[in-house]
């Protein structure tokens, strides 16, 4: 069973990272925004899209620790949906936002060994690269989250009920944040919400600046055992 585990990584490991950027994506710029119309189906869809993540994750990393904190990512969502059907309350929002913190973190460090191995950099490394940029957003969204709960109109033009449109409001404020292109239509007001906008910012732009200087590395590296 190891041994397969073994070949099937070895063999799907680098298109597994870009097949996992595009379903991440998806559940971002799509089915949020659709999620958002008040469409209850693509919530469901994303449910769907999680299972996958889940499976992905295990063939990328092979750890059962991953698998297990994505396994429970998963479980909270499904917990929160059934919760937000029979009676909506800030108790789905923080079970979701536990749900998105696991994934984010547990994706990150699964993604980040795989983008930043040794070895050729190739298409599938950087589309990984970009997968990783988005596990951050994902992070940020749900400690965001966690300090809209706590704090009451933390955020100007956001207001923390349970709704369908929050994930995707979250989502945008988020990529904002992490891109620096300013605010508009949300901005962060208390104290707490203001330093999290802070430390997304700077770790949007080190990890921009970190990520070219390690590929350069890693490429420069392969070339030279190349030509020698």
């Amino acid at each position: 069973m190891n041994d397969y585990m073994a070949l099937l990584r070895e063999r799907w490991s680098d298109p597994l990272l870009t097949a996992l950027t595009v379903l991440l994506v998806v559940m971002l710029f799509v089915l949020a925004p659709l999620q958002a119309l008040g469409i209850f189906v693509f919530q469901a869809f994303e449910l769907v899209f999680a299972i996958i993540l889940v499976a992905g994750v295990f063939v990328l990393s092979g750890s059962r620790t991953a698998v297990a904190a994505m396994v429970v990512s998963l479980l909270m969502a499904m917990v929160g949906v059934i919760s937000r059907i029979n009676a909506p309350s800030i108790l789905d929002i923080n079970l979701f936002a536990g749900s998105w913190l696991i994934m984010g973190i547990t994706l990150g460090f699964v993604v980040s060994r795989a983008v930043f191995a040794p070895g050729r950099v190739t298409q599938h490394h950087i589309m990984g690269a970009i997968l990783l940029y988005l596990t951050i957003a994902i992070t940020f969204v749900a400690l965001f989250t966690f300090i809209g709960s706590l704090v009451p109109k933390a955020f100007s033009g956001l207001s923390l009920e349970d709704s369908p449109a929050l994930a995707s409001n979250l989502v945008y404020f988020s990529f904002t944040t992490l891109t620096t292109t300013g605010y508009g239509d949300i901005a962060p007001v208390s104290q707490g919400a203001r330093v999290m906008s802070v430390m997304e910012s700077v770790v949007g732009q080190l990890y921009i600046a970190i990520l070219i200087s390690r590929l350069v590395s890693l490429e420069v590296a392969q070339s030279m055992m190349n030509n020698d």
